[in-house]
């Protein structure tokens, strides 16, 4: 329906954007301000490295499921976005374990050297514009929650989300285990 209107009556999206509560652009700039500092190279702090993945996640999760509560297919909603996260997450890591190029972890300060990268942005940007469309698309449609072709997707692709930002948090932090593992073990000398 969005994308009819998108092509037919393009006036109606101002019509919607109006509608849309004015608690939604707050968000939107603030997920736009986190993304956008992943954009330029950084150092940040081992637990910050964190937060990225354990904020968006949740509200990936939360997402679908205050959208797909009252659907009555929430249990396989959940399941779905369980392994597409899982999915997404293991090929990610099956791909590349190494953390992205030129990310380096300083054991003595406990921090990272970080270059920037758009894929933060992205993927925030895609769980963000998931959530909202699906949101129109529901106040729209309301017999869509009951889709369960809508729902399964919806639910489906939050999780891949969700997964990639896993991955990428994960990548990291193997690299501060390894490199703390290998400035813990005792240099060998010979005699």
């Amino acid at each position: 329906m969005l994308l009819h209107i998108l092509i037919h009556e393009p006036q109606q999206l101002a019509t919607i954007a109006s509608k849309t509560p004015h608690w939604v652009w707050g968000l939107l700039a603030g997920l736009l301000t986190l993304g956008a500092s992943q954009l330029k190279t950084r150092r940040v702090a081992r637990a910050r490295v964190a937060v990225m993945p354990l904020v968006m996640t949740p509200f990936s999760f939360f997402g679908m499921v205050s959208g797909f509560q009252a659907s009555g297919q929430l249990g396989i909603a959940i399941a779905l976005w369980t392994a597409a996260c899982a999915g997404c997450m293991s090929l990610m890591l099956w791909q590349t374990t190494c953390a992205p190029a030129g990310a380096r972890y300083n054991a003595d300060t406990g921090t990272f050297d970080l270059p920037g990268s758009a894929v933060p942005l992205a993927l925030i940007i895609g769980i963000f514009l998931t959530k909202y469309i699906a949101g129109i698309e529901l106040a729209i449609q309301t017999h869509l929650v009951h889709n369960p072709l809508f729902v399964w997707s919806l639910a489906t692709l939050y999780g891949t989300f969700s997964g990639a930002f896993l991955a990428r948090g994960w990548r990291l932090w193997r690299l501060a285990l390894v490199n703390v593992s290998m400035t813990a073990q005792p240099s060998q000398s010979t005699i």
